[in-house]
């Protein structure tokens, strides 16, 4: 009997564990990511073009983020007055400027 190249794994081969952060969790959180800058912890949340509705001022270079233009939304990881307070002080930032800040 002729051998099979097709995966007997319904998910392909290789797809076995799925990597940590990944599945619905990582849909509703839109791939935030977690950085270290000047010594400080950032969640940095990517708003894709589509999904970018509002009319934003970006605190790295003073200049109007368009609705319709991709961007990340940045607020402090490890603020010490809680995550309501962070998430309230999150600031849209040019894909660009915040690379660069």
């Amino acid at each position: 009997m002729p051998r099979s190249n097709r995966s007997r794994n319904p998910r392909g081969r290789g797809h076995d564990v799925e990597p940590e952060g990944s599945g619905f969790d990582r849909m509703l959180n839109g791939w935030r990511r977690t950085e270290h800058r000047r010594g400080r912890e950032w969640s940095v949340q990517p708003i894709s073009a589509a999904s970018a509705q509002k009319e934003y001022v970006c605190p790295g270079c003073g200049l109007t983020i368009e609705p319709g233009v991709a961007h990340v939304v940045v607020w402090r990881a490890d603020g010490v007055l809680g995550d309501a307070a962070d998430l309230a002080a999150r600031r849209h930032w040019h894909h660009h400027c915040w690379s660069i800040a």
